[in-house]
């Protein structure tokens, strides 16, 4: 008996893109099929020519529609979208997303979190993976932005080498564990350094911000770059109605730092939800977390121990809270993400004023 077409169809509803994270029925993505007795022939319209990941198109007909009655064999072709086909999908996929005029370009329902510090080398990169780690632990859809400009570190922690696809002008984030990626590392050339001035700075990053394609997201993690300079300033300004969460370690020095860290937050109109006090130990001591919300007068979310165990994690690009979710530096960390879910807020839409 010949495979019904209908139920090929029904099958295909199952096979994800593995970037854009829809059905490839819903996507338009499906060319042709093909039915040759027991042998079905999908052809599927790439968005790009070579994709690196249409092995996971293959398993997934292999998968659903060779489970279709009367189907024998399954065999995947491929072939690539027109520009006027790109354009298609790109207004589809965009069109669910409450667009902003300037900024980042996620729905107005997408909680934005700015992980924010006063100096660098004080954990906040490892922190943001881990945390975008836990939140999705907790079934949150989560996106990270590495806006770190001089020190994207994060496509090493989150063990991402695979560069975003392009769609007509929209960028497409890589996906690791469902949580979607993205960094300014992606378009520089490897371990190059950034030698832009302010004005210049603004514009990418601009550009950058409204040119991603996020999705449906609960909640986006901003990994900041670390000071009061001016990609902070920018950044500020570009993530509308984003909440800072100011990472510090337990020594004076950078409760002193972060503190003008949670000032620029306050001035570029984030709402400062807490403090999480890093490297709390022996060596560095403990308490500085507690002192610095204290003078800010937000709570103290939680701290996070000096573990070997989570730079180890990191080196190996797998956050620490996915590697051994049990560790107690994971169960801290998860702790936190408790914390900031209970931090949430509501937010009215401002008046359009003309």
């Amino acid at each position: 008996m010949e495979p019904s077409r209908d139920e090929i169809w029904k099958a295909l509803e199952q096979v994800i893109d593995p970037e854009l994270r829809r059905p490839v029925t819903d996507l338009d993505m499906v060319r042709e099929v093909a039915i040759s007795g027991g042998d079905v022939t999908v052809t599927i319209a790439l968005t790009v020519a070579g994709c690196p990941l249409r092995a996971s198109f293959q398993d997934q007909v292999a998968e659903h529609v060779g489970a279709v009655a009367g189907v024998e064999r399954t065999s995947v072709a491929f072939d690539v979208m027109s520009p006027d086909e790109k354009a298609a999908l790109t207004t589809k996929l965009r069109g669910g997303v409450a667009q902003r005029s300037k900024g980042i370009a996620v729905d107005r329902s997408t909680r934005v979190l700015a992980i924010a510090s006063g100096k660098g080398g004080v954990g906040k990169s490892s922190l943001t993976v881990n945390l975008a780690a836990a939140l999705s632990s907790l079934g949150r859809r989560v996106g990270v932005l590495d806006a770190d400009i001089y020190g994207h570190s994060v496509p090493h922690l989150l063990g991402v080498s695979q560069r975003p696809v392009v769609v007509d002008q929209m960028i497409v984030p890589p996906v690791v564990r469902d949580v979607k990626l993205m960094s300014i590392g992606f378009f520089l050339d490897e371990n190059s350094p950034v030698m832009w001035r302010g004005p210049m700075l603004h514009r990418a990053l601009e550009q950058f911000l409204s040119d991603v394609h996020w999705g449906e997201l609960d909640v986006l993690l901003v990994d900041m770059p670390p000071g009061t300079g001016d990609v902070s300033i920018s950044l500020g300004q570009l993530l509308p109605r984003a909440e800072a969460v100011i990472v510090t370690t337990p020594q004076r020095l950078a409760q002193e730092v972060a503190a003008r860290a949670a000032l620029m937050a306050q001035k570029t109109n984030m709402r400062v939800i807490g403090v999480v006090e890093n490297m709390t130990s022996d060596v560095f001591g403990s308490g500085g977390g507690a002192k610095l919300a204290a003078e800010i007068g937000v709570p103290l979310l939680g701290t996070v121990p000096l573990d070997p165990l989570l730079c180890e994690a990191g080196d190996l690009g797998e956050p620490l809270v996915w590697a051994d979710p049990e560790a107690d530096t994971s169960r801290a960390i998860l702790d936190i993400a408790e914390a900031i879910e209970a931090a949430k807020q509501t937010f009215k839409p401002l008046p359009v004023l003309s």
